[in-house]
């Protein structure tokens, strides 16, 4: 047990209880913590420039809030975050922009989503119960070290003029004060290591980390394949990380017993040289689940908890219990149909699938994520929702309308328990015709290009493009090696954190053969 980090999580712990019990209480009446946050919203902001433009001194309920603000995506906020990023203030809020949080979403173009102390109080009131409960399910945790993911900025092609800055320095800082030094006292990688530029050195010193820690207790990643593909350089770095731990480097200590403990433990089995890891939290459901298989195999003794949905904007669902919980104490929420009928929190129906839209402190009004949510039940009166997909997700070059959750779905019919470490399917232009890819790591099955093209013809749109010839048959391409790493290179090209990359198993984008590795295999 590592006293410094006991303390550090008790303190944490208690930090977070207030928002435990607010959250608890919540749970009975989402309708009415639902209703407070958005008078808060409104009050606290009616004097902006957005405010003012919508009348928001005339709004005094939901009906007429949905009246005077329209639903909006990026392009719709995009003008407003010019003129924050100009310095001018009090545009989407009363409260001072501290930072623009970069986030690639699904487009080629990158967003800046503004960052406010009141989006931050947002964050903490979905981040404290999700952390008090995961103590209270697996208190082994508290006894040691836990490595949150810190992930390598990628700097962009060309710097951008801005009056607030731009993005982290840390992971850590969006927990801000007390919660943020907390954090960092536990952290079993320190956040400078993100500054790596070279992804060869961040990859060395994290896990030159990390060995070092035999009492690592929790790992929380984004993607699952970000912890394996870190696994997976073990093997070649494994002599030279013992080295380093046993004579010390920089500024660390020698440490000569772990040393000689890690040179009896196995690279290719992480109980040996972690043997008092109880939780590994990541992406679970949609394109992640693939993903999380290849982890399971890996831990088979570890709990690996299912993160909830959180977008670089919001603080959607926490995991609480066996559910993941709509964050009712954090922003205002309203749930679209696939007819176009808007919802809120306490009139949500189990079994039906709905597109979130978000009202946050951050400045966001009716911001339509995209992300596409089913309710998978209920805690007293507040919704499970289970994450499916960007409903913006779609690849379409002919009208035939291929849609992630669809490609999931029959990625995970055709791969059943034999699932490769990446999987991806995008469009694909060869001499003049375009038809789809399947571009998967690992173990490969020359039928399942066959296989998959029968499963996407049951989309009628699909169907159609194939047999009128615009879209050629399906094509499998064997990727040689570090398939998401790749992937995750190619979207983060605007600034983006690698391990923030969300991850997808269809893409629109043509060429990736020229991104991957490998060989086409039929």
């Amino acid at each position: 047990m590592s006293p410094k980090a006991t303390i550090a999580n008790t303190l944490c712990g208690a930090t977070n209880l207030p928002a435990y019990w607010r959250f608890r209480r919540a749970l009975c009446d989402p309708g009415l913590a639902q209703r407070q946050r958005l008078r808060e919203l409104l009050a606290r902001n009616s004097n902006t420039a957005f405010g003012k433009a919508h009348a928001f001194d005339r709004i005094s309920n939901y009906e007429e809030f949905s009246r005077r603000v329209p639903l909006v995506d990026y392009a719709g906020v995009e003008s407003w975050v010019d003129r924050i990023r100009r310095g001018e203030k009090n545009i989407l809020t009363a409260e001072t922009v501290t930072h623009l949080v970069p986030t690639s979403g699904s487009t080629a173009a990158r967003k800046l989503i503004p960052f406010t102390a009141g989006l931050q109080r947002e964050l903490n009131a979905a981040i404290g119960p999700w952390l008090v409960d995961l103590s209270l399910q697996h208190p082994g945790i508290m006894g040691g070290p836990a490595y949150w993911s810190v992930t390598p900025a990628l700097e962009a092609k060309t710097p951008e003029p801005s009056a607030v800055p731009i993005g982290f320095d840390t992971d850590a800082a969006y927990l801000g004060g007390i919660r943020r030094k907390l954090a960092e006292a536990v952290m079993a990688v320190p956040s400078n290591v993100g500054r790596k530029r070279s992804m060869e050195n961040f990859r060395y010193e994290t896990l030159l980390h990390l060995l070092r820690c035999r009492e690592l207790r929790l790992i929380s990643v984004w993607h699952p394949s970000f912890l394996t593909l870190l696994l997976d350089a073990l093997p070649g770095l494994w002599k030279s990380l013992i080295d380093d731990i046993a004579k010390g480097s920089g500024s660390r200590k020698p440490l000569r017993q772990r040393a000689a403990e890690l040179r009896c433990a196995d690279p290719g089995r992480p109980e040996t040289f972690w043997p008092k890891l109880r939780v590994i939290s990541c992406w679970g459901d949609a394109a992640a689940s693939i993903a999380l298989q290849d982890l399971r195999r890996r831990f088979p003794n570890v709990a690996i908890q299912a993160k909830g949905l959180i977008a670089t904007e919001s603080f959607v669902t926490l995991p609480f219990g066996q559910h993941h919980l709509l964050a009712i104490n954090s922003h205002f929420f309203e749930f679209i149909d696939p007819d176009g009928r808007i919802f809120t929190a306490e009139t949500l129906r189990e079994g039906s699938e709905y597109e979130i839209a978000v009202t946050t402190a951050g400045g966001l009004w009716r911001y339509r994520l995209g992300d596409r949510v089913s309710v998978t039940g209920f805690m007293d009166k507040t919704p499970s929702l289970k994450f499916l997909g960007r409903g913006v997700d779609v690849s379409d070059r002919f009208g035939e309308k291929l849609s992630e959750s669809f490609v999931n779905e029959a990625l995970d019919e055709i791969f059943g328990h034999q699932s490769p470490r990446f999987a991806l399917v995008a469009p694909d232009e060869q001499n003049g015709h375009c038809g789809y890819t399947l571009y998967v790591e690992g173990a490969a099955h020359t039928d399942w290009a066959e296989n998959l093209d029968q499963i996407l013809r049951r989309n009628p749109h699909y169907a159609y493009c194939r047999d009128l010839g615009q879209l050629s048959r399906l094509r499998l391409f064997k990727v040689a090696e570090n398939g998401y790493e790749r992937f995750a290179r190619r979207q983060a090209i605007h600034g983006s954190r690698i391990g923030d990359i969300k991850p997808k198993t269809l893409s629109g984008a043509p060429d990736w053969s020229t991104v991957f590795s490998g060989k086409y295999v039929t």
